[in-house]
Order: C-alpha cells, then structure tokens, then sequence
C-alpha cells in the first residue's frame, strides 16, 4: 500500500521545487483515473473527496475506494476532504478515517477564520491528521472581478500571522486564481507568491486550477505552490467521456462498459497533468506509510 500522509508528500514536494497535483473525485473512474494516470507518470498524487460529491459517494465508500487503488501502485497517494466550512462535517470525516481535511473560513473575517481554523487543528491532532486552511478569496472563474481584483488577494502578513496562529500543515492562498471555467486566462500574481512564500514556512495550495496557462503554473510551482487543486477541468472530461461512450460505443460494448472507457481516456488525462510537475517521490521517502492506520 503506498498511502502516505498529505504533510510528507508535500514536504517532498517542497525539497524538490514543485507542486504535487490534487484532484477532485466522486466515483470509481475518476478515483482509478486519478491513481492509475499519476502511476503511469511515476509522480505522486492526492485524491480529494469534495463535500458537493458526497452524494454520489460516501465517506466511507470514497475512502475504500482510494485505498483499493492505493494498493495497487507504487507511487505516494494521499486522500483529503477538500473544502469545508462544516465543523460537523469535518469530524464525521475524521471519524470516518480521513487522514487530511480542509478547514475552509476563507469567507469569514481574518479572526473568526482564524478561531475555526485553528479548532479543527486542534481536533484533527486527536485523529493524527493534517488541515489545510484558506486565506483570501478564491472565487469563481464565472465572476471576471474574482481572479483580478487584487485587493481579493491574501495580505502577506495576514499570511504569516494566520499559518502561526492556527498551525495548519497546508495554506490556500489567493493571488489571481478562482474556480470553475474563466472568462479569460488568469494572470497570477508571481510576486505576491514569493513574497508569502518567504513569509511563512507551511506549504502553500494554489486552487482553481482548471485553464491557468502552463507557463503560469511552472513559475508558480518553483516559487512556492506546493499542491495544486484540479477539479472543474477533471469533472466536466469525465461527464463529456460518459457522454461519448454512450453516443459512440455502447452498442458495441454494452451498457456497463462506460466505467473502463472513462476511466481509461481519465487516466491518460491526468498522467499528462501531472507531468507538469517534477517530483517523483518513490513510495516510504516521503515519511511513515499510512498502512498500520488507515
């Protein structure tokens, strides 16, 4: 089994100047998708449970199902709960086995973002997991003013002060990002990156990453970007492979052959995607296997 902890893997991917890709899932083709296409590309990988999917895929289910795929590979996988502003919730999916979950306050001022944040820390230690927390507004790529208006961006010293203050092993910032489909292509703040980068010691997550320029992206993973989200980009090809099985193939394959003709044009997408990236951290030198725990 090559599950490891979301902290290990990102801290390997700092020692090498690069971002460790992340993506979104909801059911077994995108989850076999995920693993088998970052496997094929011999880099590791991070396979996100999304609130939203929840009701297409259980806690319990989407974790058996990362950790059947994890078996069968040699690369560094790690699972996480992406965002969530549900305290509740967060614990059910500690409860459930989540190793790593995101306290998302992003929309709440700096001091209440902090006071949750730093509660699901403090619960997330009983459980041995880690948290990724979020400062600034990453919106949505539909509204132009998310992604340009830089007074949106995370404040450097805002940054420094909430990673000290709440702990948490993993930042979300904002600095030109947003998610879903853009209106136009994103320009990335570079500068503002560094200058966080710089200012705090935790590894820092870049979201929305559906259509920013690949130029982009390299300079942002070699100033700091750590891990990067994907999730819009990678649900709408599995929809759009569905789609095109049942329009092209199903009479020849039959009604159920949909999952492997997905999950197969899946993988290639994602080995690509993750050849953006540079770090191909073999399994156990990232840290302690999760194998005993998980």
């Amino acid at each position: 089994m090559s599950l490891e902890r979301v902290r290990d893997i990102l801290a390997e991917a700092d020692r090498h100047g690069t971002a460790v890709l992340a993506f979104d899932a909801m059911n077994y083709a995108m989850i076999a998708a995920a693993v088998q296409g970052a496997a094929a590309a011999k880099r590791p990988v991070i396979v996100m449970l999304y609130p939203e999917m929840a009701g297409y895929v259980s806690l319990e289910g989407f974790l058996a199902l990362v950790k059947e795929q994890a078996r069968q590979v040699r690369i560094p996988v790690g699972i996480h709960l992406d965002h969530c502003s549900d305290f509740a919730y967060i614990v059910r999916a500690l409860k459930a086995g989540f190793p790593s979950v995101m306290a998302d306050g992003s929309l709440l001022p700096l001091d209440e973002n902090i006071a949750f944040t730093a509660s699901v820390v403090r619960t997330a230690k009983a459980f041995g997991a880690d948290v990724e927390g979020e400062l600034g507004h990453v919106g949505k790529a539909a509204n132009e003013g998310d992604y340009i208006v830089s007074d949106l961006y995370t404040p450097v010293e805002e940054a420094r002060v909430f990673a000290e203050a709440t702990g948490v092993t993993a930042l979300a910032i904002a600095f030109g990002s947003a998610h879903g489909n853009y209106t136009r292509p994103p320009k990335l703040d570079i500068t503002r990156l560094k200058k966080i980068n710089q200012a705090v010691k935790t590894p820092l997550v870049l979201h929305g990453g559906s259509g920013i320029p690949k130029e982009q992206l390299t300079e942002a993973f070699h100033n700091g970007i750590n891990k990067f989200n994907v999730g819009t980009e990678f649900s709408y090809l599995n929809q759009k492979y569905t789609g095109q099985y049942f329009e092209q193939e199903m009479e020849r394959d039959g009604a159920c052959g949909h999952v492997e003709y997905a999950r197969e044009k899946l993988s290639a997408y994602i080995a690509e995607k993750c050849r953006l990236t540079t770090c191909t951290a073999e399994p156990g030198t990232t840290g302690n296997s999760l194998e005993e725990i998980l």
